[in-house]
């Protein structure tokens, strides 16, 4: 006969705790916004735009733009050149509308979100979702998103020397008397870059929330 075999009974799996941690974090996503019709842009704004884009992946930050044409354009491909993540919010609501109806481009980007809000709507979201936002010269609806970014008391970054919105963005603010925000200025791409994450870590030491959470 032979001997029944012992089985020992498995460990039951120890559940993990509740931490939002485990190794990982929270990256900061950075918006760009700035003009998709750069006619009227300094010369070397598109080559600015595409600096940023590569600052914003050397420090491993997130890249969040219109999914449009233009310096936001210019700043994705910097990004993805660089080995940097991109994500585009579309106006439109399909792929299909997003290059038919809207003209815009599915490149440089590793996800496109179509809102189906137009560009009023997509303004608002594509704002809100970024931890900071960054204007490279622009136009009406460059300063669209700076103005909701403003009241929504976000950080931002202002590349001057760029022409268009961005060159006009601090006389508004003093004409405006309401203060400078949280918006910080720079004609240098990489020091733009360094002086918003200092503005985005003071508000989380302030707020006392870490693991880059505004």
């Amino acid at each position: 006969m032979q001997k029944k075999k012992t089985v020992t009974p498995k460990k039951p799996l120890e559940a993990k705790p509740h931490n939002h941690h485990f190794g990982y974090h929270l990256k900061y996503k950075i918006c760009v916004s700035g003009a998709a019709e750069t006619g009227h842009c300094s010369k070397d704004a598109a080559e600015k735009a595409e600096a940023i884009g590569r600052e914003i992946a050397r420090r491993g930050l997130i890249l969040v733009t219109g999914a449009t044409i233009g310096l936001p354009y210019w700043a994705a491909k910097g990004a993805k050149e660089e080995g940097g993540f991109v994500i585009g919010l579309s106006p439109a609501a399909s792929k299909l509308a997003h290059v038919k109806t809207y003209h815009l481009p599915l490149d440089y980007h590793d996800i496109i979100i179509y809102t189906g809000f137009d560009y009023a709507g997509r303004n608002l979201l594509l704002t809100r979702s970024a931890d900071a936002i960054i204007t490279i010269c622009g136009r009406t609806g460059t300063l669209n998103e700076f103005t909701v970014a403003f009241e929504d008391q976000k950080p931002q970054g202002v590349l001057e020397g760029t022409g268009g919105t961005a060159d006009m963005i601090k006389g508004i603010l003093e004409g405006a008397h309401r203060g400078l925000g949280k918006v910080v200025f720079s004609k240098d791409p990489s020091t733009l870059i360094d002086l918003v994450l200092d503005v985005i870590h003071e508000e989380e030491r302030k707020n006392g929330v870490n693991g880059r959470i505004l």
